[in-house]
Formats: structure tokens, C-alpha cells, sequence
């Protein structure tokens, strides 16, 4: 149900209004001046916003120019019993989507909310496509650390290559983002990148996941399925958490890159793959191998390449420029203005024991941003973090 704000200093407008409206079954609040209008605002969102020009406290004019600032996305109908030719275009130069006149011909007024809700749909759809597309990227990898830079070097030497790639760090510390800017830079850019969550399918399911399953094989195999072998051909499989994988899995998974086929999972037949596998784990490979859970000839086909992604606590000085980003990026997505960050507040950031690396950063980023004013200060990352 479209929420719609009426706000006028008359009380039988209002009335009036709110029952022409809510008959069409709009959810509707009332203001009697900006200033109320601009309270009610800032506790909850609205769909329409209809205001009065003539008001007291505060009059329309001033208070579209707050609303601007507050809800830019919120369409607003001006209304005025005064209303002339050059009231009407400077309404809508600052920013109105359609002007009124008092008393408002009725269906006039239901053309003018239902076109302005159509806006506030597209605007919305809009910002949700802008932000799919935003995540489709690849983002950019943010710091001028020694082991950053060190990271961009390894990977536009390797990249261009098909060396397999082991990716090690700690959970949220940009593992992924690697995997992706490998893909990215290589040869098989225009092919998929398809990622493997090792530790978050079942032991019993994970053969199926990567090579694959032919109908009737199982119980539940209603249907042949792909794995993720064959779905990365011709571009690269990214295995998060491999560290996780049994060793029935593993053994499967050396046969693959030894021979460049699979066999589906109650098939015969070999399927060639041609596939760059880009690995990554949390855990310590060489001392799960010393405790026999993962095969040693497997981490020797994977580690060609060891790219280590660094904690956030070795890294600090990255922190403001992540920070930065994330802002924007957050801000982005909200569809506001970038907020600032003093520098205390910034250095109570970088201080911070940050556990969960980057992801912790960017989560803490996003709660700052929500619950700070127009500027982030050390007393809110004191409350917040």
C-alpha cells in the first residue's frame, strides 16, 4: 500500500483530501506545517509527498528545498489555492513533479499521485538494476600497502598465464576478489568464472556439485544436472574453502586436473573439461596434510602459484582509503550523498582489532552510515563498532 503525506495548514484540505485518498486505499498521513512534514520524513518513508505552498512555521518552498536533501527519490505534488503560471515553474524547477491548484479537480489529482507513484516505482526498480550491475563488477582492489602491491604485481604476472593459483588468508580478508581479478585479467576474461563453496556442501553432495550427476544415479537425481566443471569450460572454477573438501572429493578433483575430464556421478562416459582452477582456504594445507585430511598431490597440482591475502590488522594503512570507498560505495546504494568521517573517528578505526577483516570493515561502514549523522565521529564508532 503507497504511503502519501498531505501537508497544509488547513485542516479541512487535509481532511478532504485524506478521504478521496484513502478511499482509493492509500495508506495517508497528515502535516499541518513543513516542520512537522519534515519530523515525519525523517521517521519514516513515504511514496507521495502532497504540499501546500502557503504555510505557516515554514512554507512549501523551503520545505521542498529540505525534502530534496532528505528523500530526493520522493516525488512531491505541490498544491496552492495562489497558484499562478511562475509559481508553478519555480515549483517544479526546484524540483516538484507536478503542481496543483486549490481545490484540486478530483480526478486530476488521482491522475497526478498515480503517475508520480509509476516514477517512484522506476526510480526504485532503477536503483535496485544499478546495483546488480554494481555487485556484476569487479571491485577494484583498494590499498597501497607493501602486501597489496605486492598482490597486484603477482597477479598481472600470473593472470595471462593458466598456472593454477592457491589463495590463503584469513576468513574476509579479499580472497574471492582475487580469484576474480585472475579471471578478469586472463585470457578466459569472456569465458565464466563459476565459484565452489566447499565448506558450505554436504560431503555427501559435493561430487555431485562438481562433476555433475546423471538421472536416476541417486534418490533425488530426477534429472541429469552439470556440475560445476562443466559449466566453467573455457573459463575458470574458483574452489573457496578447499581446505573443507573430503578426500573422496579430492581424489575426484586430482583426476580432473590430471586428465582434464570428469565422469558425472553415475555416468561412464569421460567429458573433457577445459578449466583454470584458482583455489582458496582459511586453513593451514601443510598441516592438514600432516594430519591426513588433504591429499598432498592435490595441494602440489593446486599451489603452483601461492598468493597470500593479508588480515586487515597487517595492513592498517589501508584502512582510510578503504574506508573511502566503501562510503561511497555504500552511499551509493542508498542513494545519498557521501558522508564524511573525521579524522578522529578514522583513527579510532584504524586502531580497531578488525577480526573479520574486510568484510567486518565494510559491514561496519554500512552500520556507520545508517546510524551516524552527515558526519561520522569517534563518538559513533566508539557506540557503533
Amino acid at each position: 500500500m503507497a504511503k502519501i503525506l498531505i501537508v497544509d495548514d488547513e485542516g479541512a484540505i487535509r481532511r478532504t483530501l485524506r478521504e478521496i485518498l484513502q478511499f482509493e486505499k492509500y495508506d495517508v498521513e497528515e502535516a499541518a506545517d513543513g516542520l512537522e512534514a519534515l519530523v515525519k520524513i525523517k521517521q519514516r518513508s513515504f511514496d507521495i509527498i502532497l504540499l501546500d505552498i502557503k504555510m505557516p512555521k515554514m512554507d512549501g518552498m523551503e520545505a521542498l528545498e529540505r525534502i530534496q536533501e532528505l528523500a530526493p527519490d520522493t516525488p512531491v505534488i505541490m498544491i496552492s489555492g495562489h497558484g499562478t503560471i511562475e509559481t508553478a515553474v519555480e515549483a517544479v524547477k526546484k524540483g516538484a513533479f507536478d503542481f496543483l491548484s486549490k481545490p484540486p479537480d478530483l480526478n486530476r489529482l488521482l491522475i497526478t499521485v498515480r503517475n508520480a507513484l509509476d516514477k517512484s516505482t522506476l526510480i526504485g526498480e532503477t536503483k535496485v538494476l544499478k546495483r546488480a550491475v554494481a555487485k556484476s563488477k569487479v571491485q577494484e582492489i583498494i590499498g597501497n600497502s607493501a602486501p597489496i602491491l605486492h598482490i597486484r604485481q603477482t597477479i598481472e604476472r600470473v593472470a595471462p598465464t593458466d598456472a593454477r593459483v592457491l589463495v590463503t588468508g584469513p576468513n574476509g580478508s579479499g580472497k574471492e576478489l582475487i580469484a576474480r581479478w585472475l579471471h578478469e585479467l586472463s585470457a578466459r576474461a569472456t569465458g565464466p568464472i563459476v565459484e565452489v563453496n566447499c565448506a558450505a556442501i554436504p560431503s555427501e553432495l559435493i561430487e555431485s556439485e562438481l562433476f555433475g550427476h546423471e538421472k536416476g544415479s541417486f534418490t533425488s537425481a530426477v534429472k541429469q544436472r552439470t556440475g560445476k566443471f562443466e559449466q566453467a569450460h573455457g573459463g575458470t572454477l574458483f574452489l573457496d574453502e578447499i581446505g573443507d573438501m573430503s578426500l573422496s572429493a579430492q581424489a575426484k578433483v586430482l583426476r580432473a586436473l590430471q586428465e582434464n575430464r570428469i565422469t558425472r556421478v553415475g555416468g561412464e562416459k569421460d567429458i573433457p573439461v577445459d578449466v583454470r582452477i584458482v583455489a582458496a582456504t582459511n586453513k593451514d594445507l601443510r598441516r592438514e596434510m600432516e594430519k591426513g585430511a588433504f591429499r598432498e598431490d592435490l595441494y602440489h597440482r593446486l599451489a603452483v602459484i601461492i598468493i597470500e591475502s593479508p588480515a586487515l590488522n597487517d595492513r592498517r594503512d589501508d584502512i582510510p582509503l578503504l574506508v573511502d570507498h566503501f562510503i561511497r560505495l555504500v552511499c551509493g546504494e542508498y542513494g545519498i550523498a557521501p558522508k564524511q568521517i573525521s579524522d578522529d573517528a578514522m583513527k579510532a578505526l584504524q586502531q580497531y582489532n578488525w577480526t573479520g577483516n574486510i568484510r567486518e570493515l565494510r559491514n561496519v561502514v554500512e552500520r556507520l552510515i545508517i546510524l551516524s549523522g552527515d558526519v561520522i565521529t569517534e563518538k559513533e564508532v566508539a557506540l557503533y563498532v
